[in-house]
C-alpha cells in the first residue's frame, strides 16, 4: 500500500508540474480569452491522454486497478494531477457570477464535451497502436 501511494505520489507531482507549465505557456500565448482558455485544453489533453492510455494498455476502460503499476502512476497520478476538475468548477461557476451565461455554458459544453470526444479518440488511437505492435 505504500508503494502504491507513492506512485501516485510519483506520477501526480510530474502531472501537476506538466499541468501548470501547459497552462502557463497557453495563457502566455492566447492572451485574454472570453473563456478560460488555458484549463480547457489542459483538461481535454488529460482526457485524450487517458484515452490513448487506455486503449494501449487494456484496449478498454477497466475496473479501477488499484494493484496495476501503470495505472496507478499513469491514469491516478499524471492523469487525475494533470486534469483538474476543482480549477474547472471554480472558473465556470466564476462565469456565472459574472452573469456571462453564454460563456458559462459554452465553458462546460467544450470542457465535458471535448474531454468526453478527446477520450474517445485516445482510445480509438490507443486500441490502433496494439494492432500494429
Amino acid at each position: 500500500m505504500v508503494m502504491n501511494i507513492l506512485l501516485v505520489a510519483l506520477g501526480g507531482g510530474i502531472g501537476a508540474s506538466c499541468r501548470y507549465l501547459l497552462g502557463a505557456w497557453v495563457k502566455s500565448r492566447l492572451k485574454q480569452r472570453s473563456i478560460p482558455t488555458a484549463m480547457l485544453m489542459v483538461n481535454i489533453l488529460g482526457s485524450l491522454f487517458l484515452g490513448l492510455f487506455f486503449g494501449w494498455v487494456y484496449q478498454e476502460v477497466p475496473q479501477m486497478v488499484y494493484d496495476d503499476l501503470p495505472f496507478l502512476v499513469f491514469a491516478v497520478g499524471f492523469c487525475g494531477a494533470f486534469t483538474t476538475f476543482s480549477t474547472f468548477s471554480v472558473e465556470a461557476v466564476t462565469l456565472l457570477q459574472k452573469q456571462k451565461k453564454r460563456k458559462f455554458i459554452t465553458y462546460v459544453g467544450l470542457s465535458i464535451g471535448g474531454a468526453m470526444i478527446a477520450f474517445l479518440i485516445g482510445m480509438f488511437l490507443g486500441s490502433q497502436v496494439m494492432k500494429f505492435i
